[in-house]
């Protein structure tokens, strides 16, 4: 035999457990794929007795679900307070890249890390991703001007990368019917990070002398957690025992630097284009229109290479976009998270404009809060209840047709609705955070080549930060050309009508957008304002009521996705563990079992 691994048949086709109309596209694996997860996949009822007891095992699980944590709080703790931020250690113009700098360097490197961690194994690149969390945690806890918070937040990105590859590392280490719930049991650490980020963020600033950089001390205190359990209790497959006596260098030769590079780089000057358009720069600036147009074509240029260059270790397998049940799974899960993203931005503002209590500073923050935490009700809830209701394929409809019809009732509230647009956006996120916990589930499991399940999945987290881009880009760019009409349309005609010079109103509209106003604004009374504030609100209202209409197209996809699912997914859920976790040092012991035991065979000694 080679020295390269032969892949062990599994003993059922990974789809042919479906109904027959389950598309089953066959992984043409070539030859220099000696990836050995095949090695190590094993049936449930084939574990160790003490398997899911292990300290390795529980404590992969919270490296898992901390990971998490510090991974969206990187994100979810600072965007809700920017502004805040910025008036401390600014102004800087470049405010705005504090979040995008996170967006972007987590989409880019998802992919790359998922395709590295299935060729050279995942332990190291996980641990190494909780001491950037640390690090940049550290700098952004130290910061003393916006662009060192950028470089902070940059590290945090390249960080949460790994952490939030958490469905894969956790997919393929319990048996595929325990997918669901454990998902289920990583998102229950989302509720601080996304759930209650605004009220978090924003009590810090209000109630502690350490303010807003207190944030960054509980990053740090997450993260370093988190690199502990990752060092001290994860230890999946090495490259060795991937591999046994290939050389590494062979891999790293081999690596597919020419598809990295187009699809990293492609990524990223496409998604910059989209987030800088209508915000740092016009939509016409030709900043933003070339990194669109060359960001498009790299990521051609990328697909074009991926197909036809005979590569050794291809970053992606383009056989995934023949599997209808992936491709249509990572849609889904894509517009669910676009949901979050997006409304996560339009929502707050929302409540800050309407519904906000100036005699209640965290009034507002709780009340924007509610996005966030009710999709994290909706993922816990259908990763502990997926499995036991059944028909996964009926209930992706179900709570996609439920969800796009609560969001587009938002759009009936106006200033004097804070009651009925507060339930019925909660509800819509609870229903759509269903949704997206089944479909990112789905697609793990959907994956003909469960042993490349880091590519496959990576590639998704990728995709799904891309859609998330383009509907902030829809949302954002609706939002501003119907104020850029509404607010001309009801300000002016209230304020005139209410007594004030016609001279004074470009400087109230500016100071209710801003919410500074100038002092001793010419024939500006109490009694006018109240009124100017009334219109402005009235005008606001009417933009975001176009907003909430136009997340119809967006799940009327998402519904059309689910339609489309494959029959028969229930079918899936079945006792397969892919891969071991083994006792440390002892690359021979599985977790849970005694020293006098014999390991498993592999494929070669068998």
């Amino acid at each position: 035999m080679s020295s390269e691994v032969q892949r062990a048949p599994p003993a059922q086709d990974h789809l042919s457990v479906q109904a027959s109309d389950l598309e089953k596209p066959q992984h043409q694996a070539h030859e220099h794929d000696d990836s050995a997860g095949a090695t190590f996949e094993v049936n449930q009822d084939e574990l160790p007795p003490g398997y899911f007891k292990s300290p390795f095992f529980i404590g992969t699980m919270l490296a898992l679900g901390t990971g998490l944590l510090a991974g969206v709080a990187g994100f979810g703790y600072a965007a809700p307070v920017l502004t805040l931020i910025n008036n401390d250690i600014g102004p800087d113009p470049n405010i705005i890249w504090v979040a995008l700098s996170y967006t972007l360097t987590s989409a880019c490197t998802l992919a790359t890390i998922g395709r590295v961690t299935d060729i050279f194994g995942r332990r190291w690149v996980f641990v190494g991703g909780a001491v950037l969390g640390i690090i940049g945690s550290i700098i952004s806890a130290t910061a003393t001007s916006v662009s060192m918070l950028i470089g902070g937040t940059t590290i945090i990105g390249i960080a949460a990368a790994t952490q939030l590859s958490y469905y894969y590392v956790m997919a393929e280490i319990v048996p595929m019917q325990w997918r669901f719930a454990g998902n289920a049991f990583c998102y229950c650490f989302q509720i601080p990070s996304s759930g209650l980020a605004p009220a978090i963020s924003n009590s810090l600033i209000l109630h502690t002398r350490v303010g807003w950089r207190g944030m960054y001390y509980i990053l740090i205190a997450i993260n370093g957690f988190s690199f502990l359990c990752w060092f001290f209790f994860y230890h999946p497959p090495t490259f060795h025992m991937k591999h046994r006596n290939a050389s590494a260098w062979k891999y790293i030769k081999n690596f597919d630097y020419v598809g990295t590079a187009l699809f990293t780089g492609g990524l990223l000057v496409l998604m910059l284009g989209l987030n800088w358009g209508g915000t740092v720069h016009p939509w016409k600036s030709a900043y933003v229109i070339a990194s669109i147009v060359c960001g498009a074509v790299a990521l051609i240029i990328f697909t074009l290479w991926e197909i036809f260059m005979n590569l050794k270790e291809p970053l992606v397998q383009m056989e995934l976009f023949e599997n209808r049940a992936w491709l249509l799974s990572t849609i889904l899960s894509g517009i669910g998270a676009s949901l979050y993203y997006a409304l996560a931005v339009v929502w707050p503002s929302m409540v800050a404009i309407l519904y906000s209590d100036p005699t209640n500073p965290m009034y507002g923050p709780w009340l924007a809060s509610l996005i966030g935490l009710f999709i994290v009700v909706g993922e816990i809830l259908a990763g502990f209840l997926g499995k036991p209701l059944k028909h996964i394929k009926l209930q992706c409809i179900i709570t996609t047709t439920i969800a796009g019809v609560f969001f587009a009732c938002t759009a009936t509230c106006g200033p004097d609705s804070k009651v009925t647009a507060g339930v019925l956006v909660s509800l819509g996120a609870f229903f759509i955070g269903w949704t997206e916990s089944l479909a990112i589930t789905l697609l793990t499991m959907a994956a003909t080549d469960q042993n490349n399940l880091g590519s496959a999945s990576g590639l998704a987290g990728s995709i799904r930060f891309l859609i998330s881009s383009i509907a902030s880009t829809v949302y954002n760019v609706i939002l501003n050309n119907r104020l850029a009409t509404t607010i001309p349309e009801k300000v002016p005609p209230a304020l005139t009508g209410a007594g004030l010079p016609a001279t004074s109103v470009a400087k109230v509209i500016t100071g209710l957008t801003t919410g500074k106003f100038e002092d001793n604004i010419p024939g500006l009374t109490p009694e006018i304002l109240a009124v100017g504030t009334r219109a402005f609100q009235v005008a606001n209202a009417a933009a975001y009521k176009t907003v909430f209409l136009s997340t119809i197209a967006f799940t009327g996809i998402a519904i059309l996705c689910t339609v489309g699912l494959p029959r028969g997914l229930d079918g899936l859920l079945t006792g397969r563990v892919i891969t071991t976790l083994h006792a440390g040092r002892d690359e021979k012991r599985m977790i849970g079992e005694s020293r006098a035991e014999p390991a498993p065979k592999t494929v070669q000694e068998a």
